[in-house]
């Protein structure tokens, strides 16, 4: 809950009034010192009950189990300050026990509850599902980029966009998308061997004769965001943004600049706590300068391309079966409430896949076995990238390649794009029995909860995509990889807030990695960043490499 500026305000106006109202003599000084006195005092009495006396003696929620340590005003903010984001959480989960909950105290000894079981989880995710949500400054920050889409909509609205938005998204529609992920798949394949060609003619990085001009260093992510903007472009928008081709356009440039982490956004959170989040968005500083730039240049092209659609619906001319098509075609939404849809998956329909896409190779790297494997499947089932072949590339083609699909469920249970979801009572509710107040925090993590032993078995830690192989007819272990609850994997949530583009997500990884992997062989640059401990990983919503993730990229022959 934020802090009660109106109350203190009107509290400190009417005690200084009556004040001096009762001498004989006053002056304007005098009414302005009490005022900020009195409003002082509000102050220190309202922190010192916020963040001493309710945390550590009034609380309903003090008999969880939590975290030992932590320090007398700031709670665990320094462990939590010092790892990456949701390891901290990962280690409570495996060193705590619990019921179901774990508390915990948060900069300023704010309360937070960890979700740890399937139970809990499944009361949190679906069955109070609408108990929780997004926190107010969390939204509000997040809005500013991808506009109040069905990612942060709640309660009765969310429900009606998330009921007209689920035809583009179903299975039927997503299976007629392959072939074009697997297009565009190639398309990047060609530019980057294009690169890598003409990268090792300038500078040979390997002594290996065989390998010495068709090896070059690459950064994943930044091929990886190039082809997941154009691919949510042409499925999203149907327009394709080009760049694969030019990595210069004006979208690619403004995404590129605005996920770039940055201690000036990490200063601007922080200062959530203390000030209202229409005040933040004010301060003249340049990372407000450049998310309204950014956002100003986003609605733009939605704009302009719900326009081109309208005309198209208009003149009964419009066949496509993009994202954008289906919800024009449901006369469900204004144009702005479909700015606010096309913003949210522009950003978090790119962004997350790219994530994926940087952590699948980096495993391929330390997992070089797991690789070769792999190429040796995606080589054998699928026509090479540009021979020429006209044979097109199916559903059916990349459903039925089990160790791909081993490989990409691994990959995303063992670095799911989003470490960290926030949710907060909107109400007194219950979670296992516990009364849970109004305002409090609910935290779930799919960085610790993928990583769970008693969920997932003693090799929980280990990156095993064979976990997800079937080891027989009746084995349904490629369904759950061998985990004993379907919330053991939470890097999609669950309920009616879990992610509405699951299948795309799936669908789209599974191509590019196919078309990468058949074609590239990947090799860490930096030796020291086999161990992931040596790797810095900061982000805002997505979790990756602080400084980028570079590799050796051969091009195989013969595919």
């Amino acid at each position: 809950m934020g802090i009660p500026w109106r109350w203190f305000t009107a509290i400190s106006l009417v005690s200084s009034y009556l004040t001096v109202h009762l001498q004989t003599e006053w002056t304007v000084l005098r009414l302005i010192g009490i005022y900020f006195a009195t409003y002082t005092l509000q102050m220190f009495c309202y922190a010192t009950w916020k963040v001493i006396l309710y945390p550590k003696v009034f609380s309903p929620l003090r008999g969880l189990p939590e975290p030992t340590g932590g320090s007398l005003l700031m709670g665990h903010f320094k462990e939590i300050r010092e790892k990456p984001t949701g390891i901290p959480m990962r280690e409570w989960v495996a060193n705590i026990p619990n019921d179901g909950i774990i508390r915990y105290l948060g900069i300023f000894n704010q309360e937070r509850l960890l979700i740890t079981s399937s139970k809990a989880l499944a009361e949190v995710l679906v069955t109070r599902n609408y108990d929780f949500q997004k926190p107010g400054n969390v939204r509000f920050g997040l809005s500013r980029l991808l506009g109040v889409g069905v990612l942060l909509a709640e309660g009765d609205e969310h429900k009606f966009q998330r009921k007209n938005l689920m035809p583009a998204f179903a299975f039927r529609h997503v299976k007629d998308l392959y072939s074009q992920f697997w297009q565009k798949g190639c398309e990047v394949v060609q530019v980057m061997t294009d690169s890598i060609i003409a990268d090792a003619q300038k500078a040979a990085v390997t002594q290996d004769p065989e390998k010495a001009n068709k090896t070059a260093v690459i950064e994943v992510y930044t091929w990886a965001s190039r082809v997941t903007l154009d691919i949510i472009g042409l499925s999203g928008l149907g327009k394709d943004f080009g760049a694969v081709q030019n990595p210069e356009t004006e979208l690619s440039q403004t995404y590129s600049r605005i996920f770039k982490p940055s201690k000036q956004a990490q200063r601007l959170q922080a200062l959530s706590l203390f000030l209202p989040d229409w005040v933040i968005a004010r301060i003249p500083v340049q990372r407000n300068n450049d998310v309204r730039a950014a956002a100003q240049t986003i609605r733009g092209v939605c704009r302009g391309l719900i326009r081109e659609k309208k005309e198209k619906l208009e003149r009964k001319e419009l066949t496509d079966r993009d994202i954008l098509s289906v919800a024009l075609e449901s006369g469900a939404f204004t144009e702005e409430n479909l700015v606010d849809q096309l913003m949210t998956f522009l950003a978090a329909g790119h962004e997350t896949t790219a994530t994926s896409m940087t952590w699948a190779v980096y495993l391929l790297c330390r997992y070089p076995d797991v690789q070769t494997r792999l190429r040796a499947e995606i080589r054998e089932r699928l026509p090479p990238v540009g021979s020429g072949s006209d044979r097109e590339v199916t559903a059916l083609d990349i459903d039925h390649m089990p160790y791909l699909n081993a490989v990409c469920n691994e990959v995303l249970r063992y670095y799911a794009p989003v470490p960290l979801t926030l949710r907060e009572a909107a109400v007194d509710t219950v979670i296992q029995g516990h009364r849970v107040p109004k305002g409090t925090a609910i935290m779930m993590s799919p960085w610790a909860t993928n990583f769970d032993k008693t969920l997932w078995g003693p090799d929980a830690h280990e990156f095993n995509p064979d976990r997800w192989m079937p080891k027989g007819p009746d084995d349904k272990r490629a369904a759950s990889g061998g985990a004993n609850s379907n919330y053991a994997f939470l890097t999609f949530l669950h309920g009616p807030r879990s992610c509405i583009g699951l299948a795309f997500a799936r669908a789209e990884f599974a191509c590019l990695l196919a078309t990468w992997v058949g074609r590239f062989e990947f090799a860490i640059k930096n030796k020291e960043e086999l161990d992931e401990r040596n790797i810095l990983i900061k982000g805002g919503v997505t979790a990756r490499p602080h400084k980028g993730m570079h590799v050796y990229a051969t091009v195989v022959d013969g595919w």
